[in-house]
């Protein structure tokens, strides 16, 4: 799929929000400034959060509980692969949805019931995405 904009690509996490349940996880791949975090800004405006919507590369972990269903937005970047992530007591979150920047540093098998997203960049500022679909989101990607 070809994103030409940012508004393309918040709509497409806009679209993501429609269809998420408690427990899912949303792991969200590609390179510095391709439009991780704006994926994730479409999704949380969606479902109602009218805040600023940072990257939380900083605090690693930002919860918005409030929201339905609740959500963690979850950036790894900071983390060293293999890194003892456990210690952000992620597993709590079971009744949240995960929107995970930087998956990978989790290491190879977390999350693997995750729809995973790539983004790239492509010609002309535009974007591609790519997604693996697990057997849990079948029905639900893509978003209508």
């Amino acid at each position: 799929m070809i994103l030409g904009s940012d508004e393309d690509t918040a709509t497409v996490g806009a679209q993501l929000a429609g269809q998420t349940r408690r427990g899912d996880v949303i792991a969200i791949f590609g390179p510095l400034g391709v439009g991780k975090t704006t994926l994730v800004r479409g999704y949380l405006i969606a479902l109602g959060y009218r805040d600023e919507v940072p990257s939380p590369s900083f605090a690693i972990v930002q919860p918005y509980e409030t929201l339905y269903p609740p959500a963690w937005h979850v950036d790894l970047y900071r983390l060293k692969e293999g890194s003892e992530i456990a210690e952000l007591g992620l597993d709590a979150a079971d009744d949240a949805v995960l929107l995970v920047e930087w998956p990978e540093r989790a290491g190879a098998n977390a999350w693997p019931q995750a729809l995973r997203l790539s983004l790239d960049f492509a010609a002309a500022g535009a974007r591609r995405l790519t997604a693996q679909v697990p057997p849990a989101w079948e029905g639900r990607w893509p978003p209508q």
